[in-house]
Order: C-alpha cells, then sequence, then structure tokens
C-alpha cells in the first residue's frame, strides 16, 4: 500500500478508471460547524490519495470535476454523510454513487452491523483498526497513523462491492438498491436544509 497526500486539490494526470473509492474526514459530524479536512480516495489498486484542506480554500477543480464526472461512479461507505459534506464545502453534486452502507442492509438483513469494520471483516477478511477515527484531522500534518487509517477507508471498497453486488441480485434487490443510491443527493440536500431527522414521508 502507498498513500499520497495532496494539499488542496488532486495533481492533474491522476487516473481514477470509471469508479473511484471515496472517503472524507471532518472535524465533526455537523457539516455547517465542523469543518472537511481531508478526502482520500483509491481507483481499487492498493494505492490511496489524500487530499488535504487548510480550511480556508476549497478551490479544488480536479476533485470537484472528479466528483462530478457522470462516467466515474463514486463509491463510499455512509455516501449520505459524505455527499453532504462534498456538496456544502467543494460546491458539488457528487454523481453517480454507489453506498456500501446501503447495499449491505438491503442484502445482509441477518445482522445489524453495517459497519466498514463489519463489512470489511466478513466480506473481504480484513481487520481494520479504528483508533484514529476520532483523532484531530484538521491538525497542520497528518500523522503516519491518520494516513494510514484514512486510507483503510477507502482500499476496500472495490472488494466489498463486488460481494455486495453477487448478493444484490442474488436476492434480487439490484434495482430498489440503484433507485436509493440515485436518491442520495437529495436525501444529503435534505440533511443540509435541516431535516435530517424529519421522516418527510410520514403522515
Amino acid at each position: 500500500m502507498s498513500v499520497f497526500v495532496h494539499d488542496g486539490d488532486l495533481p492533474d494526470n491522476l487516473d481514477f478508471g470509471s469508479m473511484v473509492a471515496v472517503d472524507s474526514e471532518t472535524m465533526g459530524l455537523n457539516p455547517h460547524r465542523d469543518r472537511l479536512c481531508v478526502v482520500q480516495l483509491s481507483s481499487g489498486d492498493g494505492n490511496a490519495h489524500l487530499v488535504k484542506f487548510d480550511g480556508i480554500s476549497y478551490d479544488a477543480p480536479n476533485l470537484k470535476k472528479l466528483m462530478a464526472d457522470p462516467n466515474v461512479i463514486k463509491l463510499f461507505h455512509f455516501a449520505r454523510f459524505d455527499v453532504a459534506v462534498l456538496s456544502h464545502y467543494l460546491g458539488v453534486e457528487v454523481t453517480p454513487i454507489y453506498c456500501t452502507k446501503i447495499a449491505s442492509k438491503l442484502v445482509r438483513t441477518y445482522t445489524d452491523r453495517h459497519g466498514l469494520k463489519d463489512l470489511c471483516r466478513e466480506l473481504a477478511g480484513i481487520e481494520l483498526d479504528k483508533q484514529q477515527q476520532s483523532s484531530d484531522w484538521g491538525a497542520p500534518t497528518l500523522s503516519e497513523a491518520q494516513q494510514t487509517y484514512a486510507a483503510s477507508d477507502v482500499l476496500y471498497l472495490h472488494q466489498l462491492k463486488t460481494k455486495l453486488d453477487i448478493m444484490l441480485e442474488r436476492e434480487g434487490r439490484t434495482l430498489e438498491a440503484q433507485a436509493a443510491f440515485n436518491f442520495l443527493p437529495i436525501r444529503a440536500k435534505l440533511d443540509l436544509m435541516g431535516f435530517e431527522n424529519m421522516d418527510i414521508f410520514s403522515h
């Protein structure tokens, strides 16, 4: 595994192919209060690219172009949060989307454990270390431990998607999964508007 850290944007010459795994690290879970610090990406080749933001400028044309590219699937775990954060700070609508957490909830109905660590353990035989999850992502320099943690959040998503796609097909829920993925940009927009805790479909 190799981890590459970039300040403020992706290099011009990077090609992630037709599908890129994406995750983000923030100062907390409130997009309006807690700034975006890091966006990590991987093409599934064992390498991870980390874009680090200083909290002042989010002018990242290469990253924005990739996030909005209709020909590149953006692969997340719990896309709802990341898509909202990327929309709020980068001003871009992320599309198209695949979310391993939604896929897991649709097919792994035999468990209520749908975290990335649980999926990696069961579907990829990989044990993730989550120790750095609550560390200071706004620090001027990312520690080696933070870099390794951030990378691990995107390195295995391609493998998980392959396994989950087989399960979705087997259980006849592929179309429902895709419809849920398609709705995610709207769900993220509703969250940013203040409707995150309201079921707008209820009576």
